[in-house]
């Protein structure tokens, strides 16, 4: 099953649970440039320049979760890619599976710009750049 949490709820979710795993499905750029939640594991879902579902995502991700009952939480930019990796998870095995809902970034505002209306950044939860 997935289970859909904003940012807050995941960041309480993830405090009161920390067996749990955060996995971050961005880019390499995404990831390092506007940055990640701190202690995010990395495992890009997509990579540019061909966008292709990563192949080793799967074998990568089980690399780092011991048992498939483990909660792992994904997150992308808005939302969007957590949940296809979320779904992928789950077509595997994996049963506590959280899609943060906004993503790192969150949504669109008027202006088409990023972070001023939701995501993990706009909540001020804890994050570095690489």
């Amino acid at each position: 099953m997935i289970v859909h949490k904003n940012p807050l709820e995941a960041w309480d979710f993830m405090q009161s649970n920390p067996e749990a795993i955060l996995i971050d499905v961005r880019t390499k750029v995404e990831f390092s440039f506007i940055g990640h939640p701190i202690n995010a594991i990395h495992i890009p879902w997509k990579e540019a320049p061909e966008w292709q579902v990563n192949p080793l995502f799967i074998a990568t991700a089980q690399q780092h979760i011991n048992d498939k009952a483990t909660p792992v939480l994904l997150l992308c930019r808005s939302g969007a890619r957590s949940l296809a990796a979320a779904n992928a998870l789950l077509d595997n095995g994996y049963h506590n599976l959280i899609n943060i809902s906004e993503g790192f970034e969150g949504d669109l505002d008027a202006q088409k710009h990023r972070g001023n209306l939701s995501g993990w950044r706009y909540h001020n939860l804890p994050w570095e750049q690489t």
